[in-house]
C-alpha cells in the first residue's frame, strides 16, 4: 500500500500518527444503521483520524 518512506511521511503529518484501518469505520456504520440514529438527520460523521481539524 505505502512504501516505507511514504508511510513515515504520512505518519508525521497525520494527527493520529498512523493510517486508519477499515474496521475503524464499524462504529460509524453501526450507528447510522441502528435505531440509535433514528433522530439524526443531515449529518456528516468524519472518521478521518483528525484530518478535518488540520
Amino acid at each position: 500500500m505505502f512504501t516505507e518512506q511514504a508511510l513515515r511521511m504520512y505518519n508525521a503529518v497525520c494527527p493520529m500518527g498512523r493510517p486508519g484501518n477499515p474496521g475503524e469505520l464499524n462504529g460509524a456504520v453501526l450507528y447510522f444503521a441502528s435505531d440509535a440514529s433514528s433522530y439524526t438527520t443531515g449529518q456528516t460523521l468524519f472518521v478521518d483520524g483528525g484530518w478535518t481539524i488540520v
